[in-house]
């Protein structure tokens, strides 16, 4: 947690998800990259456009208008002693926070769940599940306003297959930082059954691999792997649900769906993701 990527519209949800950031950055020692984008008409932004007399002073007048809303967010209380990159790019939100993401090396994305749809501001909502469907770091969903960011329970979900174990090293590495204890989840489903014999194997060889030990492995049983997740951390008062997903693209996207944005649509609590 070394640098905290976190999308900004200004929004009370984009907010939220830097207040967390901002409690992460300070356990961690971290830095927080606070990005913007402007996602500007084409004809304010291509030099090509036949209409360039008036683009400059546009683009200009909202740069610096975001400008502006950092400066009145860099005064916050809560972020006092932390390093924080303001960055405004004007670039399509999804395809910037990738690039951003990259360019600085960030270990994890922080976002909000929704975002407002301003005048030229349009950021957060449906590009959190495009972000979590595609980010190779992890990406950390929050919803609500957290004053203080302290998980007892953080809730693993996992099929617990061989290629999924460097994601799990990656989230048992994330609950030793924030001082949580882990329960380890395979759901079991009508469609998808295993026998516990071969679960319990299967996660007996992944907690092998960790050497964080606080954690419990657990088996539930649920009409859906989305609903076994939310009901089992219902059941446990997780303060934070854990997905190691695999990206899908395209058809098998469409076809499939994916249990991760299903979680982090319909999960109360915080979600995080960590990739397969």
């Amino acid at each position: 947690m070394k640098k905290i990527m976190v999308p900004t519209d200004f929004s009370d949800q984009a907010e939220n998800a830097l207040r967390v950031a901002a409690q992460l950055a300070k356990k961690g020692n971290g830095e927080i990259y606070l990005l913007h984008m402007l996602e500007l008409p084409l004809d304010l932004v291509d030099p090509a456009s036949q209409d360039t007399g008036s683009s400059i002073p546009e683009s200009i007048y909202f740069m610096k208008l975001a400008h502006q809303r950092f400066q009145e967010i860099m005064k916050s209380d809560f972020l006092e002693g932390i390093t924080v990159h303001e960055t405004v790019k004007f670039h399509q939100a999804f395809e910037g926070i990738m690039e951003i993401s990259r360019e600085n090396d960030c270990d994890m994305i922080i976002m909000g769940s929704k975002g407002v749809s301003g005048v030229k501001e349009i950021f957060i909502g449906s590009n959190t599940e495009k972000v979590i469907r595609h980010s190779d770091i992890p990406v950390l969903v929050i919803k609500d306003n957290i004053p203080v960011f302290e998980v007892d329970n953080f809730i693993l979900a996992s099929d617990f297959k061989e290629d999924g174990k460097g994601s799990f090293v990656e989230a048992m590495s994330f609950a030793r930082k924030i001082g949580a204890r882990v329960h380890l989840l395979y759901v079991n489903t009508p469609n998808r059954f295993k026998s516990s014999q071969i679960i319990d194997e299967r996660m007996k060889a992944y907690a092998d691999i960790s050497s964080y030990k606080n954690f419990s492995m657990n088996i539930y049983n649920d009409d859906s792997i989305e609903k076994g997740i939310l009901n089992f951390g219902k059941k446990m008062d997780a303060g934070l649900i854990g997905v190691c997903t695999h990206a899908r693209k395209g058809l098998s996207h469409l076809l499939r769906g994916s249990i991760s944005e299903d979680v982090v649509n319909h999960a109360e609590k915080p979600v995080i993701t960590f990739k397969i």
